[in-house]
């Protein structure tokens, strides 16, 4: 019964609430009967629509104002050139849409709100009404298509050289192994042929479950920080122990899912080793300001590094997948490979 009483209370509240609103409506409607325009009861005056009209004008000169300010103000935040040769082809396709698109939104958005007030209603001015016009129709539906078909076209076309690329000689082959909050990197050996591997096997030291009975998988060198040499391409094969994880070194312009029980794979040559972008003056500008900031709050300063991180949101410690990855010469890579152990010495 009291629970009948409420609904009952709820109800009637609601209608005396609408019957409020309309009261108020019916009121301003009287209020406003004397008041422009003659010719609609209800509707905005002249002068109101003069004031709506300077607003909007207002709006769109602000609004375009700030777009561009915004590009200058945070254009420096951007990433640097590409690290990797697809990389500059990925940046030219970016480049071009944003062109297309820039140009696009600095035509139209100062129109949209220049006719919104050009055309504001004002005394003695009267709208006219046009049903049709084949060239309008033909001109905003037939520029856009054209344009959109290239630019779909030439990504495409970039996409096709990205996934299928074609290299001189062969990639060296490196797994990336993904779980829940880290990365583990796996090379391939002398043979640069991966051994097989399966999370049934995972125990002990054998953390990506290499089967010990594949010859190919001996002379696998597993790290947790991953070197390469710069100008030679590089396979990466991706598994994942437990949930979709994302492979993502933003400076390569590289992301692929890990799939639990699949394997993907990304190929692309590193073009800049560590030290080169190091030195590169808008990376150095990048890390003045992170580390100003480390400084303000006590901590210790930061120096460029190549980063593999996660770009799935995977768990609470997400944030906490990162891989170290440093580009070297071959000179300095073959070095550094005879410093690591092999699987098989690893037993």
């Amino acid at each position: 019964m009291t629970t009948l009483l409420t609904v009952i209370v709820v109800v009637l509240a609601v209608v005396a609430l609408v019957q409020i609103v309309r009261i108020f409506e019916i009121a301003n409607v009287l209020n406003k009967k004397d008041e422009e325009p003659k010719d609609g009861v209800g509707q905005p005056s002249y002068k109101e629509n003069d004031i709506f009209g300077k607003v909007m004008l207002f709006l769109g000169v602000a609004l375009v104002v700030f777009s561009i300010w915004s590009a200058f103000k945070w254009g420096a935040y951007i990433l640097p050139q590409s690290a990797s040769e697809h990389g500059v082809e990925t940046d030219r396709l970016l480049w071009i849409t944003m062109a297309v698109i820039g140009l696009v939104y600095l035509i139209t958005q100062p129109l949209l709100f220049w006719f919104a007030y050009k055309f504001r209603g004002t005394k003695g001015k009267k709208a006219s009404y046009m049903e049709h016009n084949n060239k309008l129709e033909l001109l905003w539906t037939g520029v856009p298509t054209i344009v959109l078909a290239i630019i779909i076209t030439y990504g495409i076309i970039t996409w096709g050289n990205i996934m299928n690329p074609e290299f001189d000689e062969e990639p060296i082959v490196v797994e990336l192994y993904a779980k829940q909050f880290g990365w583990t990197a796996r090379l391939a050996g002398e043979d640069n042929v991966l051994g097989n591997a399966n999370v049934r096997f995972i125990g002990g030291t054998n953390s990506l479950g290499i089967d010990e009975n594949d010859f190919n998988g001996l002379d696998d060198i597993v790290v947790n920080e991953l070197h390469l040499p710069v100008g030679k391409p590089v396979l990466f094969k991706m598994r994942s122990q437990d949930v979709i994880h994302s492979a993502y070194i933003p400076h390569f312009r590289l992301q692929m899912n890990c799939v639990p029980g699949e394997v993907t794979q990304f190929a692309f040559t590193p073009r800049k080793t560590t030290e080169e972008m190091r030195r590169d003056p808008k990376v150095i500008r990048q890390i003045n300001q992170i580390n100003n900031i480390r400084e303000n709050i006590g901590e210790d300063p930061y120096d460029f590094d190549y980063v593999l991180l996660c770009n799935k949101i995977c768990g609470a410690a997400h944030y906490n997948m990162q891989l170290k990855i440093v580009v070297e010469t071959e000179e300095e890579y073959k070095q550094w490979l005879k410093e690591q152990t092999t699987f098989a010495e690893s037993l």
